[in-house]
């Protein structure tokens, strides 16, 4: 006799509320865990993700900081090695330069030379892409450039459920996670089933199976490539839709598998196309499945300007569904 089904219906909330339950969770099960950043107390977050928590937990669990991302990353290492579980917010992705040497050359790295005494079990998620007409100081995706550091994990959900979940096993692992939650998915809107009570954070995702091509996205991009695939669709082009979720360490079996079966592929990467991570893609589906590939791997993203402000100099520098589709349909049909 089979179970009977689940009656509890799914629950439909924005990402920003997901991300905000994650964090308040992890706070409530672990006395270890706090969060500090700019703003993220009094203030609520510059996004908004943790208004009303400070009043919550109070503000030894959700701290403020001083405008010094090479300060307080460095309070949050220290933090971590010493047996906390810190999350560490940082505004913005951009900001994040400004710590890049804790990050590179101390969180990455402690492990390893200290011969495994010392682990590292950081959280630093950051928002990060373009589209809100944010200009360029605010609007780039530079988490390739971490994707590229060994000791890192890099994580970039796009589903509400990946906001919701994938938080836990990041505080749990005990090398430095870095999460980039993207701008433009904040308000967007999805269901949580509560039948899901947590997700990995190794492996890529099928979001849409096809036969046709196959269309390799993460993030902000997710969504555009979704619409790019329903696009080709009624064209009867039908597209396979993988979401990376996890751009350190990449999960190649699933992408290799689905460039198989359909023998084309686009990367749609919102980073610069120049040393992208759509670039190690490329060069690692060209190493492994080169004579199973029926036309060139092809390459959709931002264009190799600084983001610009002005709304519409803003679209045409980011990949949009149409432009997916146009590159995927050359592929499928040739022209």
């Amino acid at each position: 006799m089979s179970a009977p089904a689940s009656t509890t219906a799914a629950v439909r909330m924005t990402y920003r509320e997901a991300c905000k339950q994650a964090i308040r969770a992890a706070i409530l099960a672990d006395p270890r865990v706090f969060l500090m950043g700019e703003d993220v107390a009094r203030y609520g977050g510059c996004y908004a993700v943790t208004k009303g928590l400070a009043t919550e937990l109070g503000e030894e669990r959700i701290r403020d900081t001083p405008l010094s991302e090479n300060g307080f990353v460095g309070a949050g290492i220290g933090a971590a090695i010493a047996g906390l579980r810190p999350i560490v917010e940082i505004m913005t992705v951009n900001f994040s330069l400004l710590a890049l040497d804790q990050i590179v050359n101390s969180a990455a790295t402690i492990s390893h030379m200290s011969g495994g005494q010392f682990a590292v079990p950081l959280v630093i998620r950051m928002a990060t892409g373009g589209g809100l007409q944010l200009a360029a100081q605010h609007s780039h995706s530079l988490e390739g450039l971490y994707a590229h550091i060994p000791g890192l994990r890099v994580l970039t959900p796009a589903t509400v459920e990946d906001a919701r979940h994938m938080l836990q096993p990041a505080i749990e692992d005990p090398n430095p996670v870095l999460i980039f939650e993207h701008v433009m998915l904040y308000n967007r809107e999805g269901e949580l089933d509560p039948s899901v009570t947590g997700v990995d954070i190794v492996s890529a995702k099928i979001r849409r199976p096809g036969r046709d091509v196959t269309l390799v996205a993460y993030g902000g991009m997710l969504f555009k490539t979704l619409e790019a695939a329903a696009l080709l669709q009624v064209e009867g082009i039908e597209a396979e839709v993988i979401d990376l979720r996890v751009l350190r360490p990449l999960d190649m079996p699933t992408i290799l598998g689905s460039v198989r079966r359909t023998r084309r592929v686009v990367i749609v990467d919102e980073g610069w196309r120049s040393g992208s991570l759509s670039a190690e893609i490329a060069a690692r589906i060209a190493e492994e499945a080169f004579f199973e590939l029926d036309a060139p791997i092809r390459r959709v993203c931002s264009r190799e300007v600084p983001i610009p402000y002005a709304a519409h100099l803003e679209k045409a520098a980011l990949p949009q569904a149409a432009t997916i589709a146009a590159t995927a349909r050359t592929l499928v049909k040739g022209g």
